[in-house]
């Protein structure tokens, strides 16, 4: 894999995969993207997705706020009717504001078998 651009191509392999993106959940911006958004644009699309990512990271219920200490949130899992919206967010060893999101075709999907391989593909990002 070579950068963001072979990240999203690995991430459309994936079965049942519409399309994929890498986006900075501080800012919303697209760092690249591939196949289809859900709405048809990529950009409309990582700037709802880095709402969700952004709330999950600041919500103290999330990160393990209070008496009990969990750590960062490393994904989240939307399910709608006919899809789902994975977010696996990458570690990096600077200000980790960046997430990977792939738009799953629901009947087509299999959601452990995605899950395992964004896991992968935000770990050798971060190495490559």
């Amino acid at each position: 894999m070579t950068g963001i651009d072979g990240c999203l191509t690995e991430a459309m392999a994936i079965p049942g995969a519409r399309g994929a993106s890498l986006v900075d959940w501080a800012s919303g911006l697209t760092l690249g993207a591939a196949g289809d958004g859900p709405d048809g644009d990529h950009e409309a699309s990582a700037a709802e997705a880095a709402e969700l990512a952004r709330l999950a990271v600041e919500n103290g219920v999330f990160t393990g706020g209070g008496a009990r200490r969990d750590g960062p949130v490393e994904e989240l899992i939307v399910t709608a009717r006919g899809s789902y919206h994975l977010f696996r967010y990458v570690a990096t060893s600077f200000d980790s504001s960046v997430f990977l999101y792939l738009w799953l075709d629901r009947t087509e999907a299999n959601l452990a078998v995605a899950l395992f391989r964004m896991k992968d593909l935000a770990t050798r990002l971060v190495s490559a």
